[in-house]
């Protein structure tokens, strides 16, 4: 049977981010999604100028309400950007959502080299700490690493992969997590890396870092990890496919494309379904 994920974050109309890397990644890599929108913005809020918001946290109580009168379940649960509302909902109805065996992949998409994203206080910081205790995967970066630690996020400038595994262990313990990716970590101007902690085992991926950088490459990490993972992959060799992913993307797009918009996931994408594809065939 085929795996069903419920996607939920905001909905930007341009820009490629959040839900709209989301669902055709996943589903194109073969499983059954379902969306659950927080909000729905003009442009995501990286350079285009004063952003429309519509907070939609009111219409998903309403959705889930239809939703458990139908007694819908999913394999997986995937939460990514979310607002203030959004977050309070998640807060309120995770447990009601959440079924025994299932996947809740969060991705605290909040700040990043060093500070909060624009929209986001200490407030929200604390919710979002409330909100993890409920994930079964956390894959933050290393400054929503240190904030979900209530650590100086100006430590991000340690890129020590020594440091990055200790956090990581203290992040499982503070929250009862056992599967956990940090990610983004710079160990050098030509080397990123990424530092996973899965059932007490510590592991670590290195590579090269790309000169180019673009708006929703975290979300095609998340979306690519979950998918890999759910194609039975175990945690380490499915964040290697997603590092794989972008990479190929980004190698894959033109010179002269704005890296507000993304790169081109369609490209690395073919690959990635033709992995899993092969994986999944063993």
């Amino acid at each position: 049977m085929t795996k069903t994920v419920l996607i939920s974050q905001d909905l930007s109309c341009f820009g490629q981010v959040s839900m709209e890397l989301a669902l055709p990644i996943i589903g194109t890599c073969g499983y059954q999604t379902s969306i659950l929108p927080t909000a729905l913005l003009s442009t995501h809020t990286g350079g285009f100028g004063k952003n429309t918001f519509l907070d939609l946290s009111n219409e998903m109580t309403k959705i889930v309400s239809h939703w458990q009168k139908l007694k819908l379940s999913f394999d997986a649960i995937y939460l990514g950007y979310l607002g203030n509302g959004a977050i309070d909902f998640w807060i309120d109805n995770i447990a009601s959502l959440k079924s025994e065996g299932n996947i809740i992949l969060l991705d605290p998409a909040m700040a990043d080299h060093g500070k909060l994203y624009s929209g986001f206080d200490e407030a929200c910081v604390e919710k979002m700490q409330q909100l993890a205790s409920n994930a079964t995967i956390l894959t933050p970066n290393m400054t929503e690493a240190l904030l979900l630690l209530d650590k100086d996020p100006k430590q991000v400038e340690d890129s020590s992969l020594a440091f990055a595994k200790k956090v990581a262990k203290q992040l499982s313990k503070k929250f009862k997590i056992e599967q956990i990716i940090i990610t983004g970590i710079a160990l050098s101007d030509k080397i990123i890396g990424i530092v996973g902690y899965d059932h007490g085992n510590l592991w670590t991926i290195k590579r090269n870092k790309i000169s180019r950088s673009f708006f929703g490459t975290g979300d095609m990490f998340a979306s690519s990890l979950l998918a890999a993972y759910l194609s039975n992959n175990d945690l380490k060799l499915a964040s290697q496919l997603a590092a794989e992913f972008i990479e190929t993307a980004i190698n894959h797009t033109n010179e002269r494309q704005d890296n507000r918009l993304g790169p081109n996931y369609s490209a690395g994408l073919m690959r990635l379904v033709e992995k899993l594809s092969v994986n999944n065939e063993h």
